[in-house]
């Protein structure tokens, strides 16, 4: 898997350059030719320390617990309760996790499991908090089966700023709680369907943090 153990997600650094270029650009045009190219070149080079701070890659301690679904994204809880998951029509408790431009924005696997399926549909691009989101947004998503044979939807949904999903998982891999798999680029939301039976621990406007908020216990 991409991004372990790199202080900025490798996704970033395309507009990171780019940023830094047009800075460089207007600041050699303002000692060249007029002062007022200065301007344009601060607000490319505040841009380029946002884009660093949004693609920031931080470690994290993953709780070794066997039962436990660990948060895939940074950010708070926005819905919580039981609903027919679209893809696998199976009725299941869903949390999700909204991600503003503020949060780290690299995702996790909530468990350790196989990748039985994935399924990437194309859609629209309402407000995340929209519960439309879950079913017209653009999203990415995969069926991870533990070993003990239960089974976890998580799913990637882009939102009115994010217009790109990454997922590096491939139906078959295995992965480990709390490995990186993907992430979503600038503000976004994760959708987690976990099976009937599961203790969900996280509250509605409870704040997660990837790969460390236990959001429930397996059944």
């Amino acid at each position: 898997m991409r991004n372990t153990n790199t202080p900025i997600a490798a996704e970033g650094y395309p507009f990171i350059f780019g940023a830094l270029a047009l800075t460089v650009v207007f600041a050699l045009l303002g000692l060249k030719l007029h002062a007022g190219f200065f301007a344009p070149a601060g607000f490319f080079c505040l841009l380029s320390a946002f884009i660093v701070f949004f693609f920031r890659n931080p470690e994290r301690n993953t709780p070794n617990l066997e039962q436990g679904v660990i948060a895939p994204a940074d950010g708070v809880v926005i819905f919580s309760g039981r609903v027919v998951e679209p893809h696998t029509q199976t009725e299941m408790e869903k949390v999700s996790i909204f991600m503003s431009v503020f949060n780290v924005h690299v995702n996790r696997a909530p468990v350790t499991g196989r990748v039985l399926d994935s399924f990437y549909t194309k859609g629209k691009f309402y407000d995340v908090r929209d519960e439309r989101a879950t079913f017209e947004n653009e999203q990415q998503g995969l069926v991870l089966e533990t070993s003990p044979g239960q089974k976890l939807v998580v799913v990637q949904v882009a939102g009115l700023i994010a217009r790109r999903i990454v997922c590096y998982a491939k139906v078959g891999d295995l992965l480990t709680r709390g490995r990186r798999y993907g992430l979503i680029r600038f503000g976004s939301r994760l959708d987690v369907y976990l099976p009937l039976g599961t203790k969900v621990k996280v509250a509605m406007g409870e704040k997660t943090v990837a790969g460390e908020t236990v959001l429930g216990l397996l059944p």
